[in-house]
């Protein structure tokens, strides 16, 4: 067995050149003893590298070596001067030259009114872009829906009836269960602010004008947000991953029409019902809460809310519905067909991609609730 020869170097320095001559192994094991020397060095001049006498070398000590010649500037003019012959110290050294380039650092961030107000009017171009870029595929979405719809036999009725079931019949659980809770909440909130006024049965307006108008159709837009949009996101980003829309087009397959309009459709089926769902199961929270504090019989409930709440409220709500699932499966699907090819890249997408649908849900809620103020409804 050869025995292990410990690494060492020297300077040579000179009026023409400075040389920095290797013996002894350059391997992992062993490398670590001169590192901190090689730290230390003051060298003003490039270095050149001298491997005649050098032993074993790995791609460890052929690391420690670049750092040393890239410290002392050797890297300018490309690769390093290796001088003497070694079987694998110049290749070692130059593949390790090539691939390990340091990061240039990062510029000190400003802080200056200029650089604010930089940051800012590019923050606004680039929602400005994302706005547009958001409307062009609107159109061009509602422009195949209509040109499929025309056509039925070209639609994709399977895969229509397996997004309902997946992103509308699976998530029928969690939206009742999330709403019927909110509907508890609302009504305890309702019973305590009304209690000091003696007017706990107006407790029933309250569950019905917040459930039927806003908190089931809100709460389900919020819910497909965060379980839809990241999953629809996901599965066409990693097909864009896989290369195999590209494969898809090359079939003459058409990918507005095979993955966006089934997933529209089937949206556009599914949040009203899920709407109705979750309204219904919120007022059976309040129903709860209204019998078991307030003594208010569900029989009662049930006639008074019937009286007292207007059927237009119930309709405020339902028509956000196919508005909401609409703005949800566009983010998602327009995200993921701009999938890179790096996981990153379908990290980021799912994110923007959760994060624009739920902004998106409250601004057009906002949006709603202003209109139908001005009709007076």
């Amino acid at each position: 067995m050869t025995e292990t020869v410990s690494p060492e170097f020297a300077l040579d320095e000179s009026d023409e050149r400075t040389v920095l001559r290797l013996t002894g192994d350059w391997t992992v094991q062993h490398v670590q003893d001169v590192d901190d020397a090689l730290r230390a060095l003051n060298v003003s001049s490039p270095l050149a590298v001298d491997v005649s006498d050098l032993g074993t070398l790995d791609t460890a000590g052929a690391f420690i070596i670049d750092r040393t010649l890239r410290a002392a500037g050797s890297d300018e003019d490309g690769e390093p001067e290796i001088i003497g012959e070694h079987a694998s110290a110049a290749r070692l050294i130059a593949q390790i030259h090539a691939v390990s380039s340091p990061a240039p650092e990062s510029p000190p961030q400003d802080g200056s009114i200029r650089a604010l107000l930089d940051r800012t009017g590019r923050t606004f171009v680039h929602i400005a872009a994302e706005s547009i870029s958001t409307l062009a595929f609107l159109g061009e979405t509602l422009v195949t829906c209509a040109r499929l719809i025309v056509q039925p036999w070209k639609l994709r009725w399977t895969s229509i009836v397996a997004v309902m079931e997946e992103s509308g019949l699976d998530a029928l659980p969690i939206i009742t269960f999330l709403s019927f809770f909110v509907g508890m909440v609302i009504a305890f909130i309702g019973a305590t602010t009304l209690k000091s006024f003696d007017l706990e049965i107006y407790t029933v307006e309250l569950i019905g004008y917040s459930e039927l108008r806003e908190f089931g159709v809100v709460l389900t837009g919020i819910v497909l947000a965060g379980r839809t949009n990241s999953s629809f996101t996901a599965q066409i980003g990693t097909m864009k991953m896989r290369q195999e829309i590209d494969a898809m087009q090359t079939l003459g397959l058409k990918p507005m029409e095979v993955l966006v309009v089934p997933r529209v459709l089937a949206m556009l089926i599914m949040t009203p019902v899920l709407a109705f769902a979750a309204t219904l199961a919120g007022i059976a929270g309040g129903v709860m809460v209204a019998w078991l504090s307030l003594d208010i019989n569900p029989g009662v409930f049930i006639v008074r809310l019937r009286d007292s709440v207007p059927i237009d409220q119930f309709w405020v709500g339902m028509s956000k519905a196919p508005v909401f699932g609409l703005v949800c499966v566009l983010i998602a699907c327009r995200q993921g067909l701009n999938v890179g090819g790096s996981v990153q890249s379908l990290g980021r997408a799912t994110t923007t991609s959760v994060v624009q649908a739920l902004f998106s849900i409250i601004a057009i809620d906002a949006l709603f609730a202003i209109f139908y103020m001005e009709l007076g409804i």
